[in-house]
C-alpha cells in the first residue's frame, strides 16, 4: 500500500477540481442536460458531503473500529433532502476545499496503519481499510470525469457549431 501516492493524488485533483469549479457562469453551476443527470452545482455539493460523510469517516472508522457499523449514509437521497440547487457555489466550494485538506492533513498523521482491518459491509461484503482509500481516489476520478463531460455538453448545447472536429467523445 502506497498511502503516499494516494496522498499525492488526493492533493493533485484538489486542484483539478478547484480549477473545474472555478470561473463558471452562474447559468452553468445549475444546468442539466436532462432531469437524470446532475448539475454542476450537484456535483459539487456531492463531493463536499462525500468527503465528510462518506469516504474520511468510514476510512477513520474502519482503522479505529471495523467490528462496529458506520453511521448510514444516503448520498443519493441528499441531492433532494439536503436541497442541493439552491446552496451557495462559492461558499460550498470553499468548504469543499477545507474538507479536502483536513482529509489530507488526518491521512498525512497516521502511522502503523491497520490496512487489512476489514468491515462486513452490508452491500459489498468485507471491505478493507484499503479498499476504502483506493475507492476514494478512485471516486476523484470518476467525477472529474463526469464534470468534464458536463463542461462538453455545456458547450455543446451553448453553441451552434458542429464539434465533429474536435473529436468523438467516448
Amino acid at each position: 500500500m502506497n498511502l503516499k501516492f494516494c496522498i499525492d493524488q488526493l492533493i493533485q485533483n484538489k486542484e483539478i477540481f478547484y480549477i473545474l469549479f472555478s470561473d463558471v457562469d452562474s447559468d452553468f453551476r445549475v444546468w442539466k442536460q436532462n432531469s437524470e443527470k446532475w448539475s454542476l452545482l450537484e456535483i459539487l455539493c456531492h463531493l463536499y458531503d462525500e468527503e465528510r460523510e462518506d469516504f474520511r469517516q468510514r476510512f477513520q472508522h474502519i482503522l479505529e473500529s471495523p467490528e462496529n457499523d458506520p453511521p448510514a449514509i444516503n448520498p443519493q437521497a441528499w441531492v433532494l433532502e439536503r436541497n442541493y440547487l439552491i446552496q451557495d457555489f462559492e461558499h460550498k466550494l470553499e468548504s469543499f476545499m477545507h474538507e479536502r485538506d483536513h482529509s489530507i492533513a488526518y491521512l498525512q498523521s497516521l502511522d502503523n496503519i491497520p490496512w487489512e482491518n476489514t468491515h462486513d459491509h452490508q452491500h459489498f461484503g468485507p471491505i478493507t481499510a484499503k479498499h476504502y482509500l483506493y475507492n476514494w481516489l478512485a471516486h476523484d476520478y470518476l467525477h472529474i470525469k463526469q464534470i468534464t463531460k458536463l463542461k462538453y455538453d455545456y458547450l455543446v448545447s451553448k453553441s451552434d457549431q458542429d464539434m465533429t472536429y474536435a473529436g468523438e467523445w467516448k
